[in-house]
């Protein structure tokens, strides 16, 4: 398989996606998603955006995430691995405290992102 979904283009893009995290600009983690992009998360409704946990729209995440970041000044995450599918890859990483977390990011024929979902340990 050749092209945005081939894995080791999926592998590049969870190294792309960790990278522009820790850069903590969100210019660069949004130009991984598509415009229409949608984002679910239960840390959405912890910090008082959509009850649903989904958010819709560039915009939406530029401003949950500017948020976000307010409270994670030391933002870091390390890839421990990614996993593949034909049209996604989940991102499983740790953060700066070290908390496992895994980033499912479905995407489109072009390899941008239209949709991801936060998901966190269970307990």
């Amino acid at each position: 398989m050749t092209g945005p979904h081939a894995p080791a283009a999926l592998l590049k893009l969870a190294a792309d996606w960790i990278a522009a995290w820790n850069s903590r600009d969100l210019d660069q983690v949004l130009a991984l998603y598509t415009d229409d992009t949608e984002m679910s998360s239960e840390k959405i409704v912890a910090l008082g955006f959509d009850a649903s946990g989904t958010l819709r729209g560039k915009d939406e995440l530029r401003a949950y995430w500017s948020k976000a970041l307010t409270f994670r000044p030391h933002l870091h995450f390390t890839l421990v691995d990614a996993f593949a599918s034909p049209d996604s890859v989940i991102v499983h990483y740790h953060d700066e405290a070290g908390k496992q977390v895994c980033e499912y990011l479905r995407l489109d024929d072009a390899g941008k992102i239209r949709q991801a979902s936060g998901n966190y340990p269970v307990g």
